[in-house]
């Protein structure tokens, strides 16, 4: 079998096959400009090389980490600057990590809120028009859902 570097041309379906997604995501990479619009052959098929694939998965692994599409091309644009330096992507890293600290802050806050209100229930067998927890969201101050 030839590794994915030495490939010259696969068509869409192995692209996405070898990289982990579907047919449908390459061609939504594309339209965003985090892929490059591959050649075609003759019979007007896509052609991709090992190193789309390889591009494909770091897009990927980078949104399974929480990065935007966007940032994920600011990360592709400093792979290939000559003049990045690692404390470029460091920086944006850390800019992740704080936006995923607050965000876990948020959630930690929402699930305290929502457990005061399960906890302080106690209506199982009352209908909903006298659901304290339905009511909540529409009083304002009056329980402890967060603002």
């Amino acid at each position: 079998m030839k590794n994915e570097g030495s490939q010259s041309s696969m068509t869409a379906s192995t692209l996405a096959k070898h990289a982990g997604v579907g047919i449908e995501s390459i061609r939504f990479y594309e339209r965003k400009g985090l892929l490059p619009r591959p050649t075609r052959s003759q019979s007007g098929y896509r052609q991709y090389g090992g190193e789309d694939a390889r591009r494909v998965r770091f897009i990927k692994r980078a949104q399974a980490l929480g990065f935007t599409l966007n940032e994920i091309k600011e990360l592709l644009a400093l792979r290939i600057n000559s003049r990045a330096k690692c404390s470029d992507v460091k920086k944006r890293t850390d800019g992740k990590i704080a936006e995923i600290q607050a965000k876990v802050k948020d959630l930690r806050k929402m699930m305290r809120s929502l457990k005061n209100l399960s906890d302080a229930c106690g209506c199982e067998d009352a209908p909903t028009s006298q659901c304290p927890i339905l009511d909540c969201f529409e009083e304002e101050g009056s329980c402890p859902c967060p603002k």
